[in-house]
């Protein structure tokens, strides 16, 4: 279901993010790549203080490598709900208008075709707005609260969740390796807001 949403979300007319939380990042010496003679490793000093550390959360959208990212220093519920909802507002606003609703039963065949095969299918309310995005991220406790499923939906976004040891699935994944490694080699940063800048 996820592979199928990363080929035909766009031919639908449905946008396609990816959402994951990285870190936690700390305010410790980064390795960058390097050259080292054999049996002679890069070494770091032993002693550090940590000060911190910072979470990076992600929204990215593989059709056209668009990323949105924010830093944080703790990654509740109330936190990453609160940018979430914050930034998928803003994204939804800026689609096209949503087209008119169909009949009752063609709207929810289309939300039902996607939970196709689900063991837990989302429950889904009697209206139903048009689906308008498909949102990739990790079946964690968080992520499946009620309210916040219900707010996902009342707005047209089904979520769907990489199952358990299958976050290759989730590409958001892939770009916050991408981004650590650009904004960290060989650095050290020294307060979890300097980690959430870079």
């Amino acid at each position: 279901m996820i592979e199928d949403a990363y080929t035909v979300s766009a031919a639908l007319g449905l946008e396609l993010w990816c959402e994951d939380e990285a870190g936690p990042l700390q305010t410790v010496p980064q390795p960058g790549a390097s050259w080292q003679p054999e049996r002679q490793p890069a070494c770091q000093d032993h002693e550090y203080i940590r000060t911190g550390t910072a979470k990076l959360l992600t929204l990215f959208r593989p059709r056209d490598g668009q990323v949105r990212v924010e830093g944080a220093t703790s990654c509740t519920n109330e936190v990453v709900h609160g940018w979430l909802t914050a930034a998928l507002a803003v994204m939804l606003g800026d689609l096209p208008p949503a087209p008119p609703p169909l009949e009752p039963e063609a709207q929810r065949a289309i939300w039902l075709a996607w939970q196709t095969g689900l063991s837990q299918p989302i429950p889904l309310p009697e209206q139903l707005p048009p689906l308008r995005m498909l949102l990739i991220l990790d079946n964690l406790a968080g992520q499946t609260t009620p309210s916040f499923v219900q707010w996902w939906v009342a707005h047209g976004i089904l979520p769907l969740y990489t199952p358990l040891g299958g976050s290759w699935l989730n590409m958001a994944e892939s770009i916050q390796r991408i981004l650590r490694r650009r904004a960290f080699d060989g650095t050290h940063p020294q307060t979890p807001e300097e980690i959430s800048a870079w």
